[in-house]
């Protein structure tokens, strides 16, 4: 199936169970099991099926499934939120004494969780370059478990060279860890181009209203044989779990990534997704393609106000002919579409505030992906947690504004703005 059907009918049947057009929300804590041998299959993972909310849900299965099928993976997890999914997959693969490198060009909350939360786990991080992957392989070593970075930069709004970052990594025999938020399963699929795991923050664009918080996990088709030829970097993969029966995740014909999080981090953690949110996100991800197509081409039109604005220093929005990562978005994004973020620079920080101050339309809010546009100053609150110094490298200044473009007539978000900035 195609994308914009997989949206509408992945992993769900209606000819089963009630036959609901709408999937059903299993809203409940635990299951009643046939007997006692059922109970016991299920746990032995004999037999697959609900256990308990905080590992499965039917209705966050549905959603599971038909998230995988728009990625393209083999299987997929839903967590709490975005940071759950960042979490998760990183602390998956890696413990006490490795170390992850992480792109120069992340969303503020990935910075301080990777950067300074990981470090009293004893996980350490290295920094590289995402637009060309040139300090990249250097920086690899043999306690280096996963590479991670952004697809589509927050609030930078930069493109990584995914091509480039997998082919060292696979050289390396390091995971990739991308995270596809920013331009969406409808836009980009970072497992087509060689990734191996992807990360969603599905409260942006994947929910697109503001409804709900949600994350979600998908993991490419065959990583067992990648963590056997890896062994010793991916030993726990390969090794008998003690705290599941002595399970070797390899030798389980299931998709091995997504099963040890839900066996050992979703069991023991808990940061699960409500099944009313997997409800809501099933609503709203029937329309992501149609959705996607009209934050794009809206952005753009609005990021061409903008640059054509003499009281506007720059934009960056890679759907501007003039954008440095202009060809990337030809090359890896859907019919050159760029997603619905826009940043720009002014004088100085007062016009800044000022603008942000003075938009009508455009609501104050840190969130993105949102039916309604959004404007926020990131230095002072998506970002505020970092340095000076880790600001300049991330490309973020206190002139920098960052647009989320919603779905309301361009035209009328260029008259807002147009005041604004007068």
């Amino acid at each position: 199936m195609r994308k914009e059907t997989i949206a509408v009918h992945g992993g769900y049947n209606n000819k089963e169970g009630w036959g609901t057009m709408n999937v059903p929300v299993a809203q409940t804590t635990a299951y009643a099991f046939r007997d006692a041998e059922h109970a016991a299959n299920l746990f032995a993972l004999k037999e697959l099926g609900s256990i308990y909310s905080r590992l499965t849900n039917p209705t966050t299965d549905v959603l599971e499934q038909r998230f995988a099928q728009l990625e393209g993976g083999a299987a997929a997890i839903c967590v709490a939120s975005g940071q759950s999914a960042i979490f998760y997959a990183v602390a998956n693969v890696a413990e006490a004494g490795d170390n992850v490198l992480i792109s120069d060009k992340l969303y503020g909350g990935a910075v301080t969780l990777l950067t300074y939360t990981l470090k009293r786990f004893g996980i350490s991080t290295k920094v590289f370059k995402s637009a060309d992957a040139s300090d990249l392989e250097e920086q690899i070593d043999e306690n280096t478990k996963a590479i991670f970075f952004e697809s589509l930069s927050n609030p930078q709004i930069a493109i990584a060279d995914v091509e480039k970052i997998v082919e060292i990594a696979k050289r390396n025999g390091v995971l990739t860890i991308c995270d596809n938020t920013v331009a969406s399963a409808a836009l980009f699929n970072p497992i087509k181009w060689g990734v191996d795991v992807v990360v969603h923050s599905t409260s942006k664009y994947t929910n697109g209203q503001g409804s709900a918080i949600g994350g979600i996990i998908v993991e490419r088709d065959g990583l067992a044989e990648f963590f056997k030829e890896n062994s010793k970097r991916y030993y726990h993969f390969v090794e008998p779990d003690v705290s599941y029966h002595g399970l070797v995740y390899v030798d389980v014909p299931l998709p091995n990534f997504c099963l040890r999080i839900r066996l050992n981090l979703l069991r023991d953690i808990g940061a699960c997704q409500s099944p009313h949110n997997s409800w809501l996100l099933l609503q709203t991800i029937e329309t992501l393609g149609i959705r996607m197509e009209k934050h794009s081409n809206s952005a753009l039109t609005v990021a061409k106000f903008l640059e054509a604005n003499p009281k506007v220093k720059s934009v960056n929005y890679p759907g501007l002919e003039s954008s440095p990562y202009y060809e990337k978005a030809q090359k890896y994004f859907k019919d050159g579409k760029a997603s619905g973020l826009i940043s720009f620079e002014v004088a100085d920080f007062e016009t800044a505030k000022k603008v942000i101050d003075s938009a009508k339309l455009f609501s104050v809010v840190v969130n993105i992906g949102d039916s309604k546009s959004l404007i926020v100053h990131p230095a002072s609150t998506t970002h505020s947690q970092m340095t000076e110094s880790e600001l300049k490298d991330a490309g973020i200044n206190p002139t920098t504004i960052r647009l989320s473009i919603g779905l309301e007539d361009p035209q009328d978000l260029i008259e807002d703005l147009e005041q604004a900035l007068s």
